[in-house]
């Protein structure tokens, strides 16, 4: 016979897939008539778009390409530096086992360093390679039994568990465009260098709405006419609704900013300013924090019941952090003094992560690339300094077993050059850390009633205690319940039982009624 149950679903995103590898992507870089030959490249940078990426069975596939930027000596005396600009197209298939083209595909692409190799005057030859996380995810609805509505003499173990549902995904496309104004007395002659970093990251969340926000953070070195070189930075926001069924307010939301396409190009002279386009894709994955109630074990005093179980693997104590870490540093580049510094362009790296007990402590570094003048020459010079740093994240629950996705922001950056080239470094690095746990869930999915179970030939057991006993498993085990246990045996405190206690155990055979048989076993 099925015994009708109560179920409560939830859906789990369950990890299909997980990877992390490095790509490489290179090409040549030609330069053009205009511009002179090179002598030495001073700095590279790129900027990596994403513009399409899709799960076919069995495997991934990510399209983009990287915008290099290469500032370079010339050998034209009269030239400090000049730059060229190329975009290395590049087209990856990963073999994913299990994967889908229904499943959710979450990427993270990094670029984590770019190398010149100098061909000749003409030519150079550029590798980027590129930190590529991947995750999938197949949506799952599990039925969770909570209660039973035919339960007659079943005995029921019911526990309360918080865990996290998903509540949907969801993905936008925002376009923005904007001018940024140089100084008016600078008549750009070409672009040299271009970093844009998403920054200030801010969710809100209301009924079936997502308002994703962010700032691209764009700075530009940039060669004017009179041969002087300038910075100049500016923030775009970044405003992106993505309609989501069910979404609330105290819903907690995995969030990701990607660029998709990047147009950067200088205006007219006499404008004095430079033309900027993105296109970035939003996606959001939702989650709720549930309390449910779930049946973990059953059984009948006076009817076997057999329990379809499984296992199934949930998610639980989510929760996002965005916290900052202050470094103040000293560094020594002795050639600057007096000199002119340019720019700093700041990459944040995570060495090392330890997860223990309550705090998860960082080890990380701080790669500088200072862009500089000397006080004998106006030619362009470049040095790298690694600063190492560590932070602590406070007041982590079960800190050892938490799944945790740490992205590192550069935030405010001051840097004071002081005597004998010592430079005063204060730098910001926010912290935005994704923490969740697993739990191994086991559940039972279906009950049935089977008839005619064998009679027992004694009614009371006289039961010694032993270490792990608890009384649902005395009971179970000997066709007894819970609550005649604690009657018989005037128990006050039906969590507290202890090694080497005596119980008496009442059981029943199966008539009509529930009349014990006047025998006595010992176990």
């Amino acid at each position: 016979m099925v015994v009708d149950t109560n179920k409560e679903s939830i859906n789990i995103n369950k990890i299909v897939f997980e990877k992390k590898e490095m790509i490489f992507v290179q090409g040549d870089m030609i330069v053009p008539d205009s511009k002179p030959d090179i002598l030495s490249t001073i700095d590279t940078s790129g900027n990596l778009c994403i513009y399409k990426k899709e799960i076919m069975d069995g495997k991934i596939k990510i399209e983009g390409n990287v915008a290099a930027y290469i500032m370079y000596l010339s050998e034209n005396a009269e030239d400090s530096a000049r730059g060229i600009h190329t975009s290395l197209d590049f087209s990856e298939t990963i073999v994913a086992p299990n994967c889908k083209e229904d499943m959710l595909l979450e990427t993270n692409l990094t670029i984590k360093n770019i190398e010149c190799n100098v061909i000749n005057g003409r030519k150079i030859n550029v590798k980027v390679g590129i930190e590529t996380k991947i995750k999938v995810y197949s949506n799952e609805s599990i039925g969770l039994i909570n209660g039973i509505s035919n339960n007659g003499d079943i005995q029921t173990l019911e526990n309360k568990i918080k865990l996290n549902s998903l509540v949907g995904s969801g993905n936008t496309k925002v376009y923005v465009k904007d001018t940024i104004m140089i100084d008016n007395t600078d008549n750009l002659a070409e672009i040299l260098k271009v970093n844009i970093n998403m920054v200030d990251k801010d969710i809100k969340t209301s009924y079936n709405k997502v308002l994703a926000k962010s700032e691209a953070e764009v700075k530009i070195m940039y060669l004017t006419e009179e041969n002087k070189i300038a910075t100049v930075t500016n923030k775009i926001p970044i405003v992106g609704f993505i309609d989501i069924q069910n979404v609330l307010e105290e819903n907690i939301c995995d969030i990701n900013f990607e660029t998709r396409n990047m147009i950067i190009k200088p205006n007219n002279v006499e404008e004095h300013s430079i033309y900027v386009e993105l296109e970035v894709e939003v996606s959001c994955i939702v989650y709720e924090e549930k309390e449910i109630n779930i049946i973990q074990d059953l059984y009948s005093p006076i009817e076997n019941v057999i329990c379809g179980q499984k296992q199934v693997t949930i998610m639980c104590n989510k929760e996002r952090r965005r916290e900052t870490c202050y470094v103040k540093n000293n560094v020594n580049i002795p050639e600057i003094e007096n000199g002119n510094l340019i720019d700093a362009d700041i990459q944040a790296i995570i060495v090392k992560e330890n997860k223990l007990n309550s705090r998860i402590m960082y080890e990380g570094e701080l790669n500088i690339n200072f862009v500089f003048t000397t006080a004998t020459s106006k030619n362009i010079n470049t040095k790298t300094i690694t600063t190492p740093f560590e932070y602590v994240v406070e007041n982590i629950e079960n800190g050892e077993n938490l799944n945790l996705e740490t992205q590192l922001e550069v935030g405010k950056q001051d840097f004071i050059i002081q005597n004998a080239g010592n430079i005063n470094c204060e730098v910001d690095i926010i912290f935005d850390i994704a923490i969740s746990q697993n739990m191994n869930l086991d559940i039972i999915d279906k009950v049935e009633v089977e008839e005619n179970r064998d009679l027992e030939d004694y009614s009371i057991i006289i039961y010694i205690v032993k270490p792990g006993d608890t009384l649902w498993k005395i009971a179970k085990k000997f066709k007894s319940t819970v609550e005649d246990i604690v009657k018989t045996n005037a128990i006050e405190n039906p969590d507290a039982i202890y090694p080497g206690e005596k119980l008496y155990i009442p059981k029943y055979f199966k008539t009509n009624t529930k009349e014990p048989i006047p025998t006595v076993s010992y176990e």
